[in-house]
């Protein structure tokens, strides 16, 4: 047994290649013992930096689109919210599948660093943005060239030990949920600094005339400090003789590099019905996340005459802080336990049947007044977003583990095609039917915005069904 084992090792040591990067990473890793904290430092970082800009606008979306006077009607205000919205995911959409296969082709950190320079760049030309059109673009650009978050689950599974790669999706998921909600936090605090703080800004100062500018340039300096330290991320791509690239824990002999590109192939992937079947249901809870996402913010900040809250941008910050704290301390403590316990399906099916009568109780938590309001508030908009990274993050597990290490590339990028598609739709859709929802305050069936949330119940359920046999087909759990 021994001697065996002293043969395997050496035939492993003959796969290296001494130039070749993917190789080190094997290397580093056969070496390494616990847990791989920079690298998941890392991962959680890049992500965040992605993440964050996302959803950053939604809780002055509604103000920036009131102040380029395109809106006749103030109900009418959430309809054009919407498509700004719906304009990151739109670019996202059209080059998703083609960054997934740039990453397998040129190697995953190529692809990282141009994910981080685009949010630099367009993320704060849309701070600085004078009129609706210059908002779309800028945001339609910023999701066009962005294509990281498709790779960045295939650079995850290379990076750590078999052992750890778990943990390391885990680590995109809370991160990418995270940002979801620190991003609107930034958002709420510090648009309108001269309004919100006149004691500190001037409203002939730069932050004054550009009222939306500084939560999209502290993301942008952030998202600088990330683009200069990855910089230095080590790449997972395996680049040998005559060009050859392979993912990594996969190095291929003649047969294998045939079947390689059969494989790959993108007829191979949509015939993989247990991929498939997962970035569907995944596709449905994240059209609905990121209509809730905006919809909420633009309800929030809604005069109380069309069912909103009134509040203030400031006021819809404190409690998306509050709700990444809440999250955070799920996410670390209580959902590893829960996944462990029933495994992730179960755990995404239970949390979707929960937030339907949650959601049911949105308009009429909008009637209550002082602290009851806050406190209510809170605590839902914590279980909801607590209960929406518990689905993403099953759903998200199932993916990578429905094709081989040399498929991720390619099979992510089609997973962000159809999510962006999705998630470009959710906010166009969520904003158009807000804006229908308001102005029908006096109907018979679901008056104002108890039509809304219910149509979001609609999809919840949609998503929950998704999650049975025949449709969703794993091997795994």
């Amino acid at each position: 047994m021994a001697i065996n084992n002293d043969l395997k090792d050496a035939l492993l040591e003959q796969v290296y290649h001494e130039n070749c990067p993917g190789c080190k990473v094997d290397r580093d890793k056969r070496m390494q013992n616990g847990l791989p904290i920079k690298e998941l430092i890392f991962i959680w970082v890049i992500v965040l930096c992605v993440a964050l800009p996302i959803s950053s606008l939604f809780p002055f979306l509604y103000f920036m689109v009131r102040d380029f006077n395109i809106a006749e009607k103030e109900e009418d205000i959430s309809y054009y919210a919407g498509f700004v919205g719906s304009a990151y995911m739109i670019g996202r959409a059209l080059t998703s599948n083609f960054w997934g296969v740039v990453a397998d082709r040129y190697g995953r950190k190529p692809v990282i660093l141009l994910g981080t320079s685009t949010v630099v760049i367009f993320n704060t030309l849309f701070g600085f943005s004078v009129n609706y059109w210059m908002a779309i673009i800028t945001r339609f650009l910023l999701g066009f060239l962005n294509g990281l978050l498709g790779p960045i689950k295939a650079y995850a599974c290379e990076l750590f030990n078999e052992e750890y790669q778990a943990l390391g999706l885990s680590a995109i998921s809370t991160s990418w949920g995270i940002g979801l909600i620190i991003g609107p936090s930034l958002g709420g605090f510090l648009a309108q600094p001269a309004e919100n703080f006149p004691g500190l800004v001037s409203p002939d100062s730069l932050f004054g005339r550009f009222p939306y500018l500084l939560p999209c340039l502290c993301i942008s300096i952030f998202a600088l400090f990330v683009t200069i330290a990855a910089i230095w991320l080590p790449e997972t791509l395996h680049f040998h003789k005559n060009n050859e690239l392979e993912s990594a824990f996969y190095v291929p002999d003649a047969k294998d590099k045939t079947d390689e590109k059969k494989d790959s192939s993108l007829i191979s992937l949509l015939k993989n019905w247990p991929l498939m079947s997962s970035i569907i249901v995944y596709c449905i809870f994240s059209l609905h996340d990121m209509a809730y996402t905006e919809i909420f913010s633009l309800w929030a900040v809604s005069p109380k005459s069309l069912g909103g809250l009134n509040y203030t941008t400031e006021d819809v910050g404190i409690i998306l802080s509050i709700t990444g704290v809440g999250l955070l301390l799920f996410q670390t403590s209580l959902y590893p336990i829960a996944e462990k316990i029933f495994g992730p399906i179960i755990v995404a099916r239970i949390a979707g049947v929960l937030s339907i009568p949650l959601l049911t109780s949105y308009p009429y938590i909008a009637l209550l007044s002082g602290f009851m309001l806050t406190f209510t508030l809170n605590f839902a908009s914590i279980v909801k977003n607590v209960l929406s990274v518990s689905i993403i993050t099953g759903t998200f597990m199932l993916q990578n583990k429905a094709v081989d290490q040399h498929q991720r590339g390619a099979a992510n990028g089609i997973a962000m095609t159809l999510q962006s598609i999705c998630k470009a739709i959710g906010p166009a859709c969520g904003g158009a039917l807000l804006s229908w929802s308001q102005k029908r305050q006096n109907a018979t069936f679901l008056p104002g915005d108890q039509m809304i949330f219910f149509i979001l119940n609609v999809v919840e359920a949609i998503g929950v069904l998704l999650t049975f046999k025949p449709f969703l087909i794993t091997n795994h759990y």
